[in-house]
C-alpha cells in the first residue's frame, strides 16, 4: 500500500525550542531594552564561576578597542605625512613615527585580544560546570513531591534540556557584545575627534547593512519557527529507523519501508521550505547590499563635499574611510551577538527561575535527631495530596509499627500501599497528622537522617549504569565482607559470579564490555541493594514482581531470614507471601480499613478474605 495517504500526526513543540515563537515576534528595539539585563546577568555568573577570567576578558576587549582608536588615529599621521608636498622618500621618512605607533597599536591590539579570548575560553568550561552543579544540586534536593507537580517538572525539563547549557552560551554573546559595542564606541570616539560631520556618515554607512541582517535574521527565525513540528517528526522517525528499542519491531513486522515513506515526505517538506528560504534570503540581501552601496556613494560624495570645501584633509577623509569599514564589522558582529543573546537568554532565563524555584521548595534546617533504636513508629491521622490531583491519596490513616515486626501492606492498585510506604520512608511528608520514631516527629528531623536509616526495595528498582559492585553498595564503604554477605542473602551472589569481571562488570550494555542483566536478575540486584544498607526498617514494595515461582519462594525465605531482629514492611499482590506477617494493613482508597494477622482477616470476610480467595482459588 505505497500510495496510502500518510496520517503523521501533529507534534508540540519540544523545549529545545519552547521560545522560538518569542524570538519571532521580538523587534530589534526590544532585543535592545533587555539587553543590559541579559548582559548584567551574564556577567554576574561569569564573576561567580571566576572572578580573575572575568576580569581578564573585559578589561582586555577595552584595551583592545583603546589599540583600535589609537591605531584608527595614528593612520591619520601617516596619511598627513604621505599626502604632503615634496619627495616621496623625504614623505615616507615623515611617515615612519606614525607608521610605528600603527604597527605598536596593530600589535597590541593583537595580543590583547589573543588574551581576552584565552581568558574567555577558561572561562566558559568553568560557567558550564557551576551551573550544572547548581542545577544538580538542587534537583537531588527538592522533595520527592516536588518531582510530581507537573509545573516543577515542565520547569525541570526546560532547564535541563536547554537552559543550563546556554549558560556559557549566554556569557560569550555577552562579551561579544560588550566588545562589539566597544568597537563602535572606539570607531564613534575617532570619527568625532577628526570631524564632527563624520559621525553621521557612519550612520548611513551602517544602517543598510543593519536592516538587510535584522530582516535575514526574522526570515529565518520565522521559517525554523514553523519547521519546528516537521523537524520533530523526522527526529522521532529516524529515532524509530536507528535506535535499539524499536530494532526488533521494525525488522518483525517489516515496517522499514512504511517508516522510509514518513521520513521522505517530512525531509521533502522540509528541503522545500527551507530552498524557499534561500531564495527569500538572498533577495533581502541583495536589496541590502544595494542599500548599502547606496550608502556608501553617499559617504564618499559627503566626503567628497567636505574635501572640496576644505572642511577636513585628505589624511582624515583616508582615516575616516577605514573607521567606517571597521564600524561596518563591528556593526555586524554586534547584530549577530546581540540575535544569539537574546535567544539564548531566554532559554538562560528558563535555568534561573527554575533555580529560583527549586531554592524556595527546598526545607529549612532541622536540628533534632532520629533515636538510635526505635521502639515503635506511629502514624497519626496522616493525609496526603498529590500535586494536580483530584482527591487525596490517603485519608486520616493512623497505624504503628513495633521494632522487629513483619508488617505487610495490602489491597488493590490506588488503595494507597506505596504512598504510605514512600512516608514512612521520609520520601514524602504527610499534608496533615504526623509520623513519630517512638517520640520524636520526622517533621522536626532531616529527610536525610531518616533515609539513612531506612532501605527501600522497590518494583521500579533503578538499573545503575555502574559495576554490580556499586549497584549494590550505592557508594558506601562497608566493605568486602557486608558487600558478600549482601549479596549472598538475596541470590545475587550467583548472578555476578557468572560475569565476565565479577562486580567489577559494568551492567549497562550501552558501554564497552558492558553486561546486561534479565529482570529477573535486576530483581536480585535492588534486593541485595536493600539488604546492604543493614538499616532500621527494610521496605519491600513489590520486590518479586520479576521473578519465577521458585526464586520468589526462596526470596521471602531470605527476607524472612534477613528479618530477623529488624523491622519489615511488606508489600505485594501476592498475598499468600503475607500470611506469616505479624500484622496486615488493608487499605482502600486511601484509608485502613482492616488490620489483623492472617488468621483475624480472614475471620472477617472482608476486603482480604475476598483478594485472597480469589488469588487462591486460581491455584485450585
Amino acid at each position: 500500500m505505497a500510495d496510502e495517504p500518510l496520517e503523521i500526526g501533529e507534534i508540540s513543540l519540544s523545549d529545545w525550542h519552547a521560545h522560538m515563537g518569542t524570538m519571532t515576534e521580538a523587534g530589534f528595539l526590544s532585543i535592545a531594552r533587555r539587553l543590559p539585563s541579559l548582559v548584567r546577568q551574564a556577567l554576574t555568573l561569569a564573576w561567580r564561576a571566576s572572578p580573575r577570567d572575568t576580569a581578564a576578558t573585559i578589561v582586555l576587549n577595552l584595551l583592545g578597542g583603546v589599540f583600535t582608536a589609537f591605531g584608527l588615529l595614528a593612520t591619520t599621521g601617516v596619511l598627513t605625512a604621505l599626502f604632503q608636498d615634496g619627495p616621496t622618500p623625504d614623505r615616507v621618512r615623515a611617515a615612519l613615527p606614525s607608521l610605528v605607533l600603527v604597527a605598536a597599536a596593530a600589535a597590541l591590539g593583537t595580543a590583547v585580544q589573543a588574551g581576552a579570548g584565552w581568558a574567555q575560553s577558561r572561562l566558559e568550561p568553568q560557567i558550564t560546570r557551576q551551573a550544572e552543579e547548581r542545577l544538580y544540586g538542587l534537583t537531588s534536593r527538592v522533595d520527592l513531591v516536588a518531582y510530581d507537580d507537573p509545573e516543577f517538572h515542565d520547569s525541570l525539563q526546560r532547564a535541563r534540556i536547554r537552559g543550563v547549557s546556554m549558560a556559557d552560551s549566554v556569557v560569550s554573546s555577552a562579551v561579544d557584545v560588550v566588545t562589539a559595542l566597544v568597537g563602535i564606541a572606539a570607531v564613534a570616539g575617532v570619527l568625532g575627534v577628526l570631524h564632527p560631520a563624520l559621525l553621521p556618515l557612519l550612520l548611513l554607512a551602517v544602517l543598510p547593512d543593519a536592516w538587510a541582517a535584522v530582516r535575514s535574521a526574522r526570515m529565518r527565525y520565522g521559517t525554523l519557527n514553523s519547521l519546528i513540528p516537521a523537524m520533530r517528526r523526522k527526529w522521532i522517525i529516524a529515532d524509530l529507523l536507528a535506535d535499539r528499542d524499536p530494532a526488533a519491531e521494525v525488522r518483525a513486522f517489516t515496517m522499514r519501508g512504511f517508516l522510509l515513506r514518513m521520513y521522505d515526505a517530512v525531509a521533502r517538506a522540509e528541503q522545500d521550505v527551507m530552498l524557499r528560504l534561500a531564495r527569500r534570503q538572498t533577495v533581502a540581501r541583495l536589496v541590502g547590499e544595494a542599500l548599502g552601496g547606496l550608502g556608501s556613494a553617499v559617504v564618499y560624495v559627503a566626503l567628497g563635499i567636505l574635501l572640496a570645501i576644505g572642511a577636513i584633509p585628505l589624511a582624515v577623509a583616508g582615516t575616516a574611510v577605514l573607521a567606517i569599514r571597521s564600524g561596518q564589522s563591528s556593526l555586524a558582529n554586534l547584530l549577530h551577538s546581540t540575535n544569539r543573546l537574546y535567544e539564548d537568554g531566554l532559554y538562560f532565563t528558563d535555568f534561573l527561575d527554575f533555580c529560583s524555584d527549586a531554592e524556595r521548595r527546598l526545607a529549612a534546617p532541622r536540628p533534632a535527631s532520629p533515636p538510635e533504636r526505635f521502639e515503635r513508629i506511629s502514624v497519626v491521622d496522616a493525609a496526603f495530596t498529590y500535586p494536580g490531583a483530584d482527591g487525596p491519596a490517603l485519608r486520616g490513616v493512623s497505624m504503628e509499627i513495633k521494632r522487629g515486626e513483619v508488617i505487610a501492606f495490602v489491597g488493590e492498585n490506588g488503595s494507597g500501599k506505596t504512598t504510605l510506604a514512600k512516608i514512612l520512608a521520609g520520601l514524602y511528608e504527610p499534608d496533615s497528622g504526623s509520623v513519630l520514631w517512638d517520640d520524636v516527629d520526622l517533621r522536626e528531623v532531616s529527610p536525610e537522617a531518616i533515609r539513612e536509616r531506612t532501605a527501600v526495595i522497590a518494583q521500579d528498582h533503578t538499573r545503575w549504569p555502574l559495576t554490580a559492585r556499586y549497584n549494590i553498595t550505592m557508594g558506601t564503604g562497608k566493605g568486602e565482607p557486608a558487600l558478600h554477605a549482601a549479596a549472598s542473602v538475596a541470590g545475587a551472589h550467583e548472578v555476578i559470579a557468572e560475569l565476565p569481571h565479577g562486580y567489577r562488570t559494568l551492567l549497562d550494555r550501552r558501554f564497552k564490555d558492558g553486561h546486561e542483566l534479565s529482570g529477573g536478575q535486576w530483581q536480585r540486584i535492588a534486593v541485595a541493594r536493600g539488604f546492604h544498607r543493614d538499616a532500621d526498617l527494610l521496605i519491600c514494595d513489590e520486590p518479586t514482581a520479576a521473578l519465577d515461582a521458585r526464586a520468589e519462594h526462596a526470596l521471602f525465605e531470605r527476607i524472612r531470614g534477613h528479618s530477623d531482629g529488624r523491622t519489615v514492611l511488606l508489600i505485594t499482590h501476592r498475598l499468600a507471601s503475607v500470611r506469616y506477617a505479624d500484622r496486615i494493613y488493608v487499605l482502600d482508597h486511601g484509608k485502613i480499613i482492616e488490620e489483623g494477622d492472617h488468621a483475624t482477616l480472614m475471620s472477617l470476610n472482608g476486603l482480604y478474605a475476598e483478594l485472597y480467595t480469589l488469588q487462591s482459588s486460581a491455584y485450585r
